[in-house]
C-alpha cells in the first residue's frame, strides 16, 4: 500500500503530547462548559496554537448526530436572483455556525440526486430552492431526521416546512398597472422551465385580465434567461400585432426584452411599451432598464430560516406555507398612470 504523502491534519493526540496533558484534557478544553483546570487549559490552547490546531467539528458532530451542514439545493445559479438569495442564505446560516454545502441541481433527476446526496453527508437540514422533488425521497431525508425546507413550492407535504412569496397577488397587480397605464394588447413573457412559481404568476395574470374583459396572451420560448427574453421580443415585436405592455415574469426576461424591444425595433420604453419584471435583482435598478418590477424579500426570507434552524422558531408544520409578501418597485418602464 502506498504511503500517504504531505502535510496533514494536525490531531488531538499532537496538542496533548506537546502540552503533556491527555488526550480528553485537549477535547475538555475544546468543548463549551467541560471542566478543565486554568493551568490545563493554558497548556492546552498554548500548544493548539503552536501547531495550528482546529478542533474536527464534523466528527464531533456525528458523535452527537448533528453535523451542523445544511444543503442548498439550486438550479441556474449563476442567474442574479438565485445568486443573491444564495449570498444571503449562505451569510446568515454561517451567522449560527452552519456549514453550507450548495448543490447545483437542473430538473427533477438532478435533484433527486442532490438530496440522497445530503443523506450520505449525514446533512441537518436541505433547503430545495429548485425543482420538485419526489415525495417519496423527501420523506426518506424525513425518515434520516433531517430537516427539509423548501421555498416557492405550492405542494404541501406532511413534515415539509414551506415558504412561499405572494406570485399571484403581485402578478394581478401587474395587470392592473398595465392596464392603467392605458396598455390594450398585453404580453405575459414566461419561460419553459414551468416552475410552480412561474405558473402561479402566468396563471394569476392571464385570469385577471380575462375578468377585466382582456384576453392577454402567453409567450415562452425558452428557459429562464436574457436571451429568451431577447429572442421573445423579436417574435413578438416581428409580428402584426405587436404588444404595447409586457409582464416579464422575471427580471431577467426584462432586461432582454427590452434590450431587443428598444434597440432593434425602436420601441420607447415607457412612451410606446410599458413593461413590468419580477425579482428586483441589481440590473433592474441600472438607468439603462429602471425596471419597474416586484421585490422578493430574500433577506427576510434568509433571516426566517436562519431563525428557524437555530431554534429561535419552532417549525408550524400545520398551517401551512410560510408566506411573504412582494412589494411593487416603481421605476421608469411604466407610464405614470399604472399608479394607483
Amino acid at each position: 500500500m502506498k504511503k500517504k504523502t504531505g502535510t496533514s491534519f494536525v490531531s488531538a493526540q499532537q496538542v496533548a503530547d506537546l502540552a503533556g496533558v491527555s488526550r480528553s484534557a485537549v477535547s475538555r478544553t475544546f468543548t463549551k462548559g467541560a471542566s478543565v483546570s486554568p493551568t490545563t487549559r493554558s497548556k492546552v490552547i498554548k500548544a493548539a496554537d503552536s501547531l495550528g490546531y482546529h478542533v474536527n467539528e464534523l466528527a464531533r458532530g456525528l458523535i452527537n448526530e448533528q453535523s451542523n451542514i445544511v444543503c442548498i439545493v439550486g438550479a441556474d445559479i449563476y442567474t442574479p436572483y438565485q445568486s443573491r438569495f444564495i449570498d444571503a442564505l449562505t451569510r446568515e446560516l454561517q451567522a449560527i455556525h452552519k456549514v453550507t454545502m450548495v448543490v447545483n441541481s437542473s430538473g427533477d433527476s438532478e435533484v433527486r440526486d442532490a438530496l440522497a446526496q445530503t443523506i450520505r453527508y449525514r446533512a441537518d437540514a436541505t433547503l430545495v430552492l429548485s425543482g420538485q422533488p419526489d415525495d417519496a425521497l423527501i420523506q426518506t431525508c424525513l425518515n434520516n431526521g433531517q430537516r427539509v425546507i423548501v421555498v416557492n413550492r405550492d405542494k404541501m407535504q406532511s413534515g415539509v416546512e414551506s415558504i412561499v412569496v405572494t406570485n399571484r397577488v403581485a402578478a394581478r397587480e401587474a395587470f392592473h398597472m398595465l392596464h392603467r397605464a392605458g396598455c390594450h394588447n398585453i404580453v405575459a413573457v414566461s419561460s419553459k422551465a414551468g416552475t410552480p412559481s412561474l405558473v402561479a404568476r402566468e396563471q394569476a395574470f392571464l385570469q385577471e385580465a380575462k375578468d377585466h374583459g382582456i384576453e392577454a396572451t402567453l409567450k415562452t420560448v425558452g428557459m429562464t434567461s436574457y436571451e429568451t427574453g431577447a429572442e421573445t421580443a423579436r417574435q413578438l415585436f416581428s409580428g402584426s400585432n405587436p404588444p404595447d405592455g409586457a409582464f416579464c415574469l422575471t427580471d431577467l426576461l426584462a432586461c432582454g426584452f427590452m434590450d431587443v424591444a428598444r434597440h432593434e425595433f425602436g420601441r420607447r420604453i415607457p412612451e410606446d411599451l410599458c413593461v413590468i419584471g419580477f425579482d428586483d435583482i441589481d440590473q433592474s435598478s441600472w438607468s439603462s432598464y429602471n425596471l419597474t418590477t416586484f421585490r422578493q424579500p430574500v433577506e427576510d426570507i434568509a433571516v426566517h430560516i436562519r431563525d428557524l434552524l437555530s431554534s429561535r422558531l419552532d417549525p408550524d408544520l400545520g398551517e401551512g406555507p410560510t408566506r411573504f409578501p412582494t412589494e411593487p418597485v416603481w421605476r421608469q418602464s411604466v407610464r405614470m398612470g399604472a399608479k394607483p
